[in-house]
């Protein structure tokens, strides 16, 4: 992956989508980021809940937090003013998310060409081994996306 110094700066994807509405309203945090990948996490609330009677967070919220992370994933690599557009997410949830936890996003490029980065990874409660769902996706760069630098 990227690691030639052209890419973004790394704080500032961070400060980006720190801002960006969708993750204000769902409360996503991003715990790591570095080139290549990076760990978001959103903690339970019933504001997110799909299933009042037991409690589950709704799928969207999982699909939103790996889809995110995988595009923040993507950023790390691109050079410095690509926009980047989700081009392909397949996600398949393994199992309900245990009401009152908070989720883990784990993305991490796996592949890039010119055009396109390659991510795949997992949401879980506190460990990998036992995985709320698994992710694999494709981002166009350069496409008609969103951009870093458009919120510069």
């Amino acid at each position: 992956m990227s690691g030639d110094g052209t890419g973004y700066p790394l704080e500032s994807i961070r400060a980006i989508v720190q801002k960006l509405p969708h993750f204000e309203a769902l409360g996503l945090k991003a715990l790591e980021l570095n080139r290549g990948n990076c760990l978001f996490r959103v903690e339970y609330s019933p504001e997110l809940v799909g299933n009042l009677e037991s409690g589950v967070v709704h799928g969207g919220v999982i699909t939103t937090l790996l889809d995110s992370a995988g595009g923040t994933a993507a950023f790390s690599v691109v050079p410095d003013g690509a926009s980047v557009a989700t081009l392909d997410l397949r996600i398949d949830y393994l199992k309900q998310a245990e009401p009152g936890r908070a989720i883990l996003g784990y993305a991490e490029c796996y592949r890039q060409t010119r055009h396109i980065v390659f991510v795949r990874g997992h949401a879980c409660h506190d460990t990998a081994d036992d995985p709320i769902a698994h992710f694999v996706a494709s981002f166009m760069v350069g496409s008609v996306g969103f951009s870093p630098s458009d919120r510069a």
